[in-house]
């Protein structure tokens, strides 16, 4: 699948980005682009489907919707996470220089753009 090139786009876009990950529901690495150790990148988007998992647990808990994004500040670090479907998620790793705000709206519109031109049922 062709991906890379919408990754690339997002991490071209974004001042401060240091990898952009798509995972399915397991953790397991679709694609990915990175400026860091793939290692770290990999590990980041596993780990993100659990997290994303857990809160989409609770949120059904308390029958609050459908989460939309997740936003994790580190002292080092911004992790933004996105769900493309209920299997497959975008993960954004920034560095602590880069602005969210930009980050998120760009990778919306990648997300939106990955929607549109791929199937991922």
């Amino acid at each position: 699948m062709p991906f890379k090139s919408l990754l690339n786009r997002l991490l071209e876009d974004i001042p401060g980005a240091l990898g952009a990950i798509i995972v399915d529901w397991e953790g397991e690495a679709v694609d990915h682009v990175t400026r860091i150790n793939e290692y770290d990148i990999k590990v980041l988007g596993a780990h993100s489907g659990i997290i994303l998992g857990l809160l989409r647990e609770a949120l059904s808990r308390i029958d609050n919707g459908d989460l939309s994004e997740v936003v994790i500040r580190t002292g080092e670090n911004k992790t933004l996470i996105l769900p493309l479907t209920e299997e497959y998620l975008l993960i954004l790793q920034l560095g602590v220089e880069a602005i969210v705000a930009r980050a998120a709206y760009k990778m919306r519109r990648c997300v939106d753009e990955l929607r549109d031109e791929f199937e991922f049922d």
